[in-house]
């Protein structure tokens, strides 16, 4: 079997199995607990909280362990605009890209349906880019909270997250970015970014489901979604996941090892925005076979179109669309000839309805039945993707003759 559907889910790493497996076994108190197991705990849940937010440049404080990026998105979105309107009942709108992923569309629906919040969506280009005008045109005295992804979890395009968070910084309005996708590829720094709010997850990037962190600047106000016990210094009660976090902070450190060059994010579109870190080679690698892919895809298909960005997208998704064939139909083919992809988002599955991020794009909504993903993780090797290359083909001729 080839996986080149990374971008649902990856693989535990074996590192972090041994990290977390202590937690799991004989070190398993409860870190609110006042006595040598809670303080073991306890001790590592810091440890863990450390860790992260020196992989996103930031404060201890200023991290809030999550179940997941979906968690995390639902408590920046909701818990930032509802803590603003109550400081300032005038602040009642949030404004989303029109490609986000739909923990925060949904979240925004959420605070339109129920707390009557207004929710303006920024539209994209044909790349699903948001540019700096078309922000600027939706934001205004109402508006509470800005959220755009730094980097789509279907078609891999990249934002130039700083410079729109410097626009939403200039007015006076908090701005967060869903960085699921970047975590592990692109550079996380939160203040090089300039984003107020950050949500990551650990299975993104060879940590286990259930894991994740949001970073909230310490001067953000936030309302609580789930309360109780007060933990996560009483944004986030529950009994802390020490195992998870603990988990997370090794992907994390792990993962810094395929965050690109200075000179990688000039190839990528993003030097501009973010300064990077010293010299890491995987995300240049697995962006040179990506691109490799997407030549021989585009050549061995005729009429196949690559969505998103053709330059500044992430070095480990390729997308496209297979005019003339059921993408779900692409999908089993290839499965058949041992290659496990995706039609898109996997929150999305089961639907067959084109996907929102696609049609915000301009493409028909009958192209847009079509897409397939493949999504890579750093382990990917060249002759894997030339297997799949030419599965590709073979798939799709074959559904283009059945005629489905």
């Amino acid at each position: 079997m080839i996986f080149l559907d990374a971008a649902a889910t990856t693989p535990v790493r074996r590192e972090v199995l041994e990290a977390m497996w202590p937690y799991l076994t004989g070190e398993f108190g409860n870190p609110s607990s006042h006595h040598s197991l809670g303080d073991t705990a306890a001790t590592a849940l810091a440890g863990a909280r450390t860790t992260t937010a020196k992989a996103l440049g930031c404060r201890s404080g200023e991290i809030i362990f999550t179940s997941g990026g979906t968690e995390a998105d639902n408590l920046a979105v909701k818990g930032i605009a509802l803590a603003r309107r109550a400081a300032d009942p005038g602040l009642d709108r949030v404004a989303i890209s029109a490609v986000e992923h739909p923990a925060v569309e949904e979240s925004a629906r959420y605070l339109e349906r129920v707390h009557g919040f207004g929710v303006d969506v920024i539209p994209v280009d044909r790349y699903g880019q948001v540019t700096e005008e078309a922000l600027a045109a939706v934001l205004g005295p109402r508006t509470a909270l800005v959220s755009v992804m730094y980097a789509n979890n279907e078609v891999g395009t990249v934002q130039p997250i700083a410079r729109l968070a410097a626009l939403a910084r200039g007015r006076g309005i908090p701005f967060h970015t869903d960085a699921v996708q970047a975590a592990g590829w692109l550079p996380l720094d939160t203040g090089a970014l300039g984003v107020d709010a950050l949500s990551i997850s650990g299975h993104k990037l060879g940590a286990p489901k259930g894991s994740g962190a949001l970073f909230v600047r310490g001067r953000i106000r936030l309302e609580p979604l789930v309360h109780g016990g007060g933990q996560e210094r009483g944004r986030r009660s529950g009994t802390e996941n020490v195992a998870g976090a603990v988990a997370l902070a090794t992907a994390l450190t792990l993962a810094r090892a395929a965050q690109p060059r200075p000179a990688e994010q000039a190839a990528e579109g993003v030097a501009s925005d973010v300064a990077a870190e010293p010299a890491q080679d995987p995300a240049r690698r697995v962006a040179n076979l990506r691109d490799d892919f997407i030549a021989a895809v585009l050549a061995g298909v005729p009429g196949a179109i690559l969505t998103g960005h053709p330059t500044e997208r992430l070095p480990a998704v390729a997308s496209f669309c297979f005019p003339g064939t059921s993408g779900e139909s692409v999908l089993l083919e290839l499965e058949r000839q041992g290659v496990i992809c995706s039609s898109g988002s996997a929150c999305a599955a089961g639907s067959d309805a084109p996907s929102p991020v696609l049609l915000a794009m301009g493409i028909e909504p009958e192209v847009a039945q079509t897409a397939v993903r493949f999504s890579f993780d750093a382990t990917v090797t060249a002759e894997e993707l030339r297997q799949a290359a030419a599965a590709v083909g073979i798939a799709v001729a074959g559904v283009q003759a059945l005629g489905t």
